[in-house]
């Protein structure tokens, strides 16, 4: 009897000890172990951030350095005043329950991840180098109560996202680059008490923050304009110095607009804002009233007209309808673009060889329609506008030239040193391409087109190509600014100060800052946007023939222009390979290709920028010379994926999105033509993963849908 009691003890004690260190060696969530995991590497993982690891580990557990948990989550993150270095990561969404998210004060540099922990009330990453802008994805984390992103070097303006952040206190981007006016949602911030704007580049009024309970307004030194508003005059801790206010009695505010003090109601007060507001409700009472006599009559009179438009005949409204826009219908090919014909309503004809403005491929717009081709026949675009200014403006626009200045033999050889070889950008089949500068600044590209390729053309050819292209508009292309016909033909061009792409992959050196996932993906968007708008927008379309990195340049946001376009006629006369390592394998001359060519190259520009590989590179082992024949096996390899990868990169991608641009790599790069898919296709798979990277753009991403087809 005494043996088993003693065994009973002893199972029971077990049982104590068994609990208890479950209790305390509790195993932090995975998806919060492996967002930690990424940020240690992605922080070059320091040695100051005791207990971190790079793979697995338990941070709850075993007290990670500024890690703090609530049961088997994390809730804060304090790492401020380490010296860190390096960037954040791109898993930080994973730590759904952190709310007190800290590294201020470090040396962290790039992009300041597009998504944060997603129910942080506090954001502190001030005193720090972040660059570029602050991510949209902040309009989404409605928690948030403060934010600091003050001491960096972030530029452009700060984005309207502020309208559901209805808690937040406390907003500080002050010694910024931030430029643009204020935007308009911050109005929404009805609890904000403290804004520090203070040494940036902000411009226009201080209007949004008339009317909200602000306590600390600073704003000094920046290009603000016009008066500071009265209602922040009462604010005693208000600093406005260094900006270029108007001087004099600012004007009254508009009828109607609220004036609200931020000084607490006098005695009596009260009472007189109650006889306001029933004085207000008697108004508005009789305001409706009279309304609704309106309504009533306009009602009436517009049954009488109906009854009477009941007595036209069917042909005779047909007709009515033919006459309402006879240009729309005389204009337009058999397969027109759709607008609207619908009295009182704007009408948006799209038309012609250039088609189309920036807007023609928003993506929403790609979206609705369907992947085949959309094209018109008249040779210029018209944009919306009323009805009764139909005729006039599209036969004004027919008449108006665009921009493409002619410019002379001595002006573009003072702009090149008399096309000197240090001026020399580089050299392709067709010709060579200088950098001419001029004493107001002005930088431009000039193409001097071989002479040997005008040999068996007719003279007019050269002024025919010109037309053509000059008439060519799309955000990412790269237009056609000027020509010259003086002895020799030249084209003339923007200069990109970024270079092409092929630059940024193969020629940067250990200091160049290399392209990030994100930015990979939004370069492989925008070209295929491009080359869609050759091939399906315009009309006829338009086969690019010399589709390669050396030809997409890089403006100073990185977003892609696709150049060399316009240009097959000449390609059909030169002996040279174009583009080596690019060419799709039904292409034994230039004659052979097709716009199914034109996406298989385009195939291969992705592939650089998922491997940071040439096309054809010697220096490799010579089964991994060519890219295509040695990644193409590969692609849908998960593992194999992930070992080609760039390098430089640094393991820094989410792999659902690594692997979704594999699969589309691999449609682009079909041996036979027919089976790969069209450009605008390629375009709607792009954005569907952009959509659903890890990343998590905001659910509508601005101009981008809605992928339901992808779950990540």
């Amino acid at each position: 009897m005494h043996h088993n009691h003693n065994v009973s003890s002893w199972l029971w004690i077990a049982f104590l000890i068994a609990v208890s260190t479950t209790t305390v060696h509790c195993k932090t969530s995975s998806q919060d172990v492996s967002a930690l995991n990424v940020m240690y590497t992605s922080l070059n993982s320091p040695s100051k951030l005791s207990g971190w690891k790079s793979s697995g580990g338990d941070p709850c557990g075993d007290s990670w350095e500024g890690i703090k948990c609530s049961s088997s989550s994390v809730t804060e993150i304090k790492l401020s005043d380490l010296g860190l270095s390096g960037s954040v990561g791109y898993q930080l969404a994973s730590l759904t329950s952190v709310t007190y998210f800290d590294l201020s004060n470090n040396n962290l540099k790039g992009d300041i991840p597009y998504q944060l922990p997603p129910n942080a009330r506090d954001i502190d990453l001030s005193k720090n180098q972040f660059s570029g802008s602050i991510p949209y994805s902040i309009s989404q984390m409605k928690e948030l109560n403060s934010l600091n992103l003050a001491h960096n070097q972030l530029n452009n303006q700060l984005g309207d996202m502020f309208g559901s952040l209805t808690k937040l206190k406390q907003l500080d981007v002050s010694f910024n680059s931030l430029s643009g006016n204020l935007p308009q949602s911050l109005k929404s911030l009805r609890n904000l008490k403290k804004i520090h704007l203070q040494n940036n580049q902000f411009s226009g009024s201080l209007n949004v923050l008339a009317n909200l309970p602000l306590d600390d307004v600073n704003v000094e030194n920046n290009k603000l304009t016009g008066w500071v508003p009265e209602e922040l005059k009462d604010i005693s801790n208000l600093k406005t110095g260094g900006n270029s206010w108007s001087t004099g009695r600012a004007p009254p505010p508009p009828p109607g607009t609220p004036h609200i003090k931020h000084s607490k109601k006098k005695d009596g007060e009260s009472e007189k804002s109650g006889k306001s507001v029933v004085i207000g409700v008697i108004i508005a009472g009789i305001v409706i009233v009279v309304l609704a006599i309106i309504i009533i009559v306009v009602s009436l009179s517009k049954r009488r007209s109906s009854a009477r438009s009941l007595h036209l005949s069917e042909e005779e409204r047909r007709s009515q309808h033919r006459s309402f826009t006879p240009l729309a219908s005389q204009e337009l090919s058999k397969d027109p673009f759709p607008y609207t014909t619908t009295e009182n309503k704007d009408v948006t004809l799209v038309t012609g060889f250039n088609c189309n403005d920036s807007t023609s491929v928003d993506i929403k717009a790609l979206q609705k329609s369907p992947s085949t081709s959309v094209r018109s026949s008249v040779s210029d675009c018209v944009q919306s506008f009323n009805d009764n200014e139909f005729a006039k403006r599209l036969n004004s626009r027919r008449s108006t030239s665009l921009r493409c200045n002619p410019f002379s033999l001595g002006e573009l050889q003072i702009g090149t040193a008399n096309f000197a070889s240090g001026r020399l950008l580089g050299e392709g089949s067709i010709g060579r391409v200088y950098r001419a500068k001029y004493a107001d600044g002005k930088v431009l590209a000039v193409k001097k087109i071989n002479p040997s390729l005008f040999d068996d053309g007719p003279p007019e050819e050269f002024s025919k190509i010109v037309s053509s292209i000059s008439k060519l508009r799309h955000p990412n292309i790269a237009e056609l600014v000027g020509h010259c016909s003086e002895q020799e033909h030249m084209l003339v061009y923007d200069y990109f100060r970024n270079g092409s792409l092929h630059d940024f992959l193969h020629l940067s050196d250990d200091f160049s800052k290399p392209l990030t996932w994100n930015t990979r993906i939004r370069i492989a968007l925008g070209t295929a946007r491009a080359v869609e708008y050759l091939h399906e927008i315009c009309s006829p379309p338009l086969v690019h023939k010399n589709i390669k990195s050396a030809n997409i340049l890089l403006d100073t946001d990185l977003n892609p222009r696709l150049s060399d376009y316009g240009l097959a006629s000449f390609h059909q006369r030169t002996s040279q390979n174009l583009g080596a390592g690019y060419n799709a394998p039904e292409c034994t001359k230039p004659s052979a290709y097709t716009l199914k060519s034109d996406v298989y190259s385009f195939g291969v520009v992705m592939l650089e920028l998922l491997t940071g590989r040439k096309p054809l590179d010697s220096s490799k082992p010579k089964a991994e010379q060519c890219l295509v024949r040695w990644a193409t096996p590969q692609l849908h390899d998960i593992i194999a994926v992930e070992k080609m990868v760039d390098p430089a990169l640094r393991g820094l991608y989410p792999p659902k999105s690594l692997f979704r641009f594999a699969d589309i790599i691999a449609l682009c790069v079909q041996s036979e033509p027919e089976f790969r898919p069209p450009a605008s296709e390629v375009v709607q798979a792009l954005v569907r993963l952009v959509q659903c990277s890890s990343m998590k753009m905001k659910e509508d991403l601005g101009a981008f849908g809605r992928g339901d087809d992808y779950d990540d």
